[in-house]
């Protein structure tokens, strides 16, 4: 695509950021009107909020604010990671959640929770490592399991990830069903179904650095992911050291889900989605791709929970709800297709 045409796409999508944050922190299951939500804002951000105490000024600042902060960041980092997955078995079908990634993470954020760790291994980690962890096994073993011959078998690759996923969510249920706290049980259905209820400001800064990190260091690999989707061969034809960018590829995507599955527990079909439609506007080519897809990413999890938060009134859905609802029948389209491909 022209230069011109990829900065215009960026461009509105960045415009669209402040739009969709505002009506992201507007709705809920407590409505506060956007012009209050924007004023308070304003207010917060130049020191001149008239009345710090006021209960809508606190849903907004101390509620409302980090949840749609958190959203945005965790569907940024989603999306990236379903991008590098695509590029490492170079296939637009895979992505954290169907590859057994996100389940992993869940199971290991969940045994770690729980307490179920050996006391010398539970002093040494912690949730996020935990998760981390449990992403980085799933992983390794869909992609070792898929692959034979010299070459990644699609087929597998797909049943791998959802024995995997489906391991791994029996894990967390095991977990759920053997806690002996109320409270713990409630937290280990937040890993399985994915919520931003629990959000805080405190989760935001390790979110930030691995969705902004991630982000940067894939955007730096922009030019061999590229290779890399014509092939391994010809990518190492080109000077790419293919198995190290492939063992990058994966702890970095095992890092990256870990992390914010621990604060926002597995959320699917996001890294599937997204890459796909920014694709259709952008072309294969990761220099747009990455921030495309990191952009519009944020952008469509704070409206999914947007939408989580009014569907019911009075209630708030999981947002893996909604991201299911919208992405299965997306993922059976693409399955439908006959070739498995870039297009």
């Amino acid at each position: 695509m022209s230069i011109r045409k990829g900065h215009i796409g960026l461009l509105a999508l960045l415009a669209a950021v402040p739009v969709v944050l505002s009506v992201g922190m507007a709705f809920g299951s407590v409505h506060i009107p956007l012009g209050f939500t924007l004023k308070t804002l304003w207010g917060a951000l130049t020191g001149g909020l008239e009345d710090p105490t006021d209960r809508m000024a606190q849903i907004v600042l101390n509620l409302r604010l980090p949840r749609t902060l958190a959203a945005f960041l965790v569907g940024a980092g989603l999306s990236i990671i379903g991008v590098a997955m695509q590029a490492l078995v170079r296939n637009p079908l895979a992505e954290p959640y169907v590859l057994g990634i996100s389940s992993g993470a869940s199971a290991g954020a969940s045994i770690f929770y729980m307490g179920l760790l050996p006391a010398f291994l539970a002093a040494r980690i912690d949730i996020s490592l935990g998760a981390f962890l449990g992403a980085l096994l799933s992983i390794t073993v869909v992609y070792a399991v898929a692959r034979g011959g010299g070459r990644l078998s699609v087929s597998r690759l797909l049943l791998a990830g959802v024995a995997l996923a489906a391991l791994m969510s029996a894990v967390s249920s095991f977990v759920w069903f053997a806690a002996p706290d109320a409270n713990r049980t409630r937290a280990v259905m937040f890993w399985l179904m994915g919520s931003f209820h629990a959000a805080t400001w405190e989760d935001l800064p390790l979110a930030a650095l691995v969705t902004f990190g991630g982000g940067g260091l894939l955007m730096a690999l922009s030019h061999p992911l590229d290779a890399l989707l014509t092939g391994e061969e010809p990518a190492r034809s080109l000077g790419v050291r293919v198995e190290i960018l492939k063992k990058t590829l994966i702890v970095v995507s095992a890092l990256v889900t870990g992390v914010l599955v621990s604060i926002s527990g597995a959320i699917g079909f996001v890294g599937l989605i997204v890459p796909h439609s920014v694709r259709s506007l952008f072309g294969v080519g990761h220099r747009w791709v990455l921030p495309g897809s990191f952009l519009a990413g944020g952008l469509f999890l704070v409206l999914a929970d947007t939408l989580s938060q009014v569907l019911l009134p009075g209630q708030q859905l999981p947002v893996g709800i909604v991201t299911a609802v919208l992405g299965v029948p997306f993922f059976l389209i693409l399955l439908r297709r006959t070739e498995y491909q870039f297009r």
